[in-house]
């Protein structure tokens, strides 16, 4: 589960492992959910993913060990 140099002693953090789901989604609330996504500079997974944290916040049921969303935007390059 650990990310990429945790053998080798590096300072970095372990990333966690994301796991994957098979959604199926009617058409039309996909468009919709594409088109959202798209005005708010969004991948559909990454508005998914936004949608559901704040659904669980909301309902008081965030699980504190959850894991900070991952930054928004390109990852910045190593010189």
């Amino acid at each position: 589960m650990g990310g990429a140099g945790a053998a080798s002693g590096d300072a970095a953090p372990a990333r966690r492992e994301r796991r994957q789901v098979l959604l199926r989604l009617d058409p039309a609330v996909h468009d919709a959910l594409a088109r959202w996504a798209a005005d708010d500079l969004r991948s559909v997974n990454a508005q998914i993913d936004l949608l559901l944290r704040r659904a669980l916040k909301d309902a008081g049921r965030m699980p504190s060990t959850a894991a900070a969303p991952p930054p928004r935007g390109r990852p910045r390059s190593t010189p």
